[in-house]
């Protein structure tokens, strides 16, 4: 199998197959990220020949997965029928492929049509995930996602149209030191509006690496405590009214948590409340220092 640096994967992508179609990120430019650092080039797609090579040996080892998630950091910024065209080449080695995942930008989803859409549902692509992070504006532009709060609810609205399930990452502690509060509360008004089949959540880690931490230097941005990171966790936690499944399962988070919204909501919280009652902020000061790669 062919992969270029470190292989990223949602948690919950753990029995996929995970086939590399594309290598970096198109954007590179979000200023907490060191995830592709260790790539020397910005992004580029695998060669066709490459990728069959790959699914005749996926087909030698696991000819019956029914799930495989394209590895790169947005693999579905490809056009529509590149899309198609590795789905359709999938599908005849692996016949009993039902399902393909993938991350997304919400920024890859823009420029395909509803239609488009559809026909990439037809082919196969469904839950793909999505690194949206927040609802906030401000911490949207300073972080430089490169989109707004506005545009996260357009295009998963056209996801929504076309059937394809979709699910969040969101970065706790991204807004900075007391600002949590009013960012968690934006992003509710936009998770609340959509319907993501999981909110994954993931703990801002910086590393000295990062624009971020370099911002932090100069005095531009100020990290959350430790503290106030599973504080925000809980609010997140607290204010979802959708139908979805909650997961902070990522080494980022000291605790582990998952469960369904808004059946198991007061177990989580009691779970967050009995975490921070354990433990004071020097102790997971010393995790996070201690978290030498995600």
């Amino acid at each position: 199998m062919h992969y270029t640096g470190t292989v990223w994967r949602p948690p919950y992508e753990a029995w996929s197959a995970l086939l590399q179609v594309t290598a970096g990120c198109t954007h590179h430019k979000c200023k907490f990220c060191t995830l592709y650092e260790d790539i020397s080039f910005k992004f580029k797609m695998s060669p066709m020949d490459e990728i069959e090579n790959d699914l005749k040996e996926l087909y030698y080892f696991t000819p019956d997965i029914t799930r495989m998630f394209l590895v790169g950091a947005n693999p579905f910024v490809l056009s529509t029928e590149k899309l198609r065209e590795i789905a359709y080449l999938s599908k005849q080695y692996l016949n009993r492929l039902k399902t393909i995942g993938c991350f997304a930008r919400i920024t890859d989803i823009a420029p395909k049509s509803v239609e488009e859409l559809k026909q990439l549902r037809s082919c196969g692509y469904n839950g793909i995930t999505i690194g949206v992070e927040t609802g906030d504006d401000k911490a949207l532009a300073f972080m430089n996602k490169g989109y707004s709060s506005a545009d996260i609810l357009e295009q998963c609205r056209k996801l929504d149209e076309a059937g394809i399930e979709y699910n969040f990452f969101y970065l706790t502690g991204i807004y900075g030191n007391g600002k949590s509060r009013q960012g968690v509360e934006n992003t509710l008004k936009i998770f609340n509006q959509l319907n993501p089949k999981i909110v994954g959540a993931s703990m801002l880690t910086i590393y000295p690496t990062s624009e971020l931490y370099r911002e932090i230097q100069i005095g531009n941005w100020v990290e959350e405590s430790e503290t106030e990171k599973y504080e925000e966790l809980k609010m997140l936690v607290q204010g979802l009214e959708i139908k979805t499944h909650f997961a902070a399962l990522g080494a980022s988070n000291a605790i582990q948590l998952h469960g369904n919204i808004p059946m198991d909501k007061k177990e989580l919280i009691t779970i967050i409340d009995d975490f921070l009652n354990r433990f004071d902020e020097k102790e997971l000061e010393n995790y996070r220092k201690n978290l030498k790669h995600l």
